[in-house]
């Protein structure tokens, strides 16, 4: 990667590591659905505009029907599981179930599509699922917190999610390919933000929400929806989508970080070694990890000489 590459990878980590936090400041005040639509809303009103300066209209109303159903079940829904686990979870711990999307996605693949992951692969969803399982069980108490939600709860709620992105993921997949990823992104926000319009009235916040609530609520929607989606497809163009990918490795980092600076959130020695056989896991699922082919080993020799 150049320099830029690397800067907007670290802060396209920063800010979906920061989207946890956000949710936290506002998901009390506000309630999942109203900060779900807010959230979605927001990024669309910043995007909307950018894809009609890029020309991707035509290409937004040709898709308009599988974008839509993408807007569902990668923004709307998963969206609100996180918002309803920011009752009951600290945000490095969201951050680091968030960090199991590619495992679920490279199941749900093996499981819908016939791509039989690789022996090394299998292994890495194994090892993934092990340390998610474990973190699990080590924090799923069922004592009740805001709102009645439980840590249980959350965690539930934060692997619905993560279902979700696979499921997602694997549907774009099929149906999406070769769609410009501008029309991709601001038209699943616009879906979201339409079919969460009713509910978010009804449910909206009887206590106007304060003005901390609406600032996490408003970065929610601008910085770590729009910006952050702008930053991803910029890094798969410049970079492609292997190496856009390692922001997985980012989140959970800088979900603790800001838990812990804004929030006095401190990770416990579990969540650390979850975090880390979770991501072991989920580098060897997507390949950033290898054996050393032969043909390595000797270059690898040949060059100490």
């Amino acid at each position: 990667m150049k320099p830029r590459d690397l800067a907007e990878l670290l802060l396209l980590g920063a800010l979906w590591g920061g989207s946890f936090l956000f949710m936290r400041m506002g998901a009390v005040e506000f309630g999942p659905i109203a900060l779900v639509f807010v959230r979605v809303a927001g990024a669309a009103a910043l995007l909307l505009p950018i894809l009609a300066m890029q020309g991707q209209w035509p290409a937004l109303r040709r898709h308009w029907r599988p974008i839509a159903l993408l807007g569902v079940f990668n923004s709307a829904l998963p969206f609100l599981c996180f918002a309803v686990a920011a009752y009951a979870l600290s945000a490095g711990l969201m951050g680091v179930f968030n960090a199991t999307a590619p495992i679920w996605t490279a199941l749900i693949a093996w499981w819908w599509l016939g791509d039989r992951p690789a022996p090394l692969r299998a292994i890495g969803l194994a090892i993934g699922l092990a340390g998610a399982v474990g973190l699990a069980w080590s924090r799923a108490s069922v004592k009740e917190g805001l709102a009645g939600v439980t840590p249980a709860l959350g965690i539930a709620a934060c692997v619905a999610a993560t279902v979700l992105y696979g499921l997602s993921a694997n549907y774009s997949r099929r149906r999406l390919a070769g769609v410009p990823p501008m029309a991709t992104a601001a038209g699943s926000q616009l879906s979201a933000a339409l079919v969460l319009a009713l509910p978010a009235l009804w449910a909206w916040p009887a206590q106007p929400p304060s003005g901390a609530a609406w600032a996490g609520a408003t970065a929610l929607a601008l910085l770590c929806t729009g910006l952050a989606y702008i930053l991803y497809f910029r890094l798969i163009a410049h970079t492609g989508a292997t190496n856009a990918m390692t922001v997985t490795f980012l989140i959970p980092a800088f979900a603790m970080a800001w838990g812990w600076m804004v929030l006095a959130e401190r990770p416990g020695w579990d969540m650390l070694a979850g975090t880390a056989v979770i991501l072991l896991g989920t580098a060897l699922t997507i390949g950033l990890l290898k054996w050393p082919t032969k043909a390595s080993t000797s270059g690898a020799v040949s060059g100490s000489g």
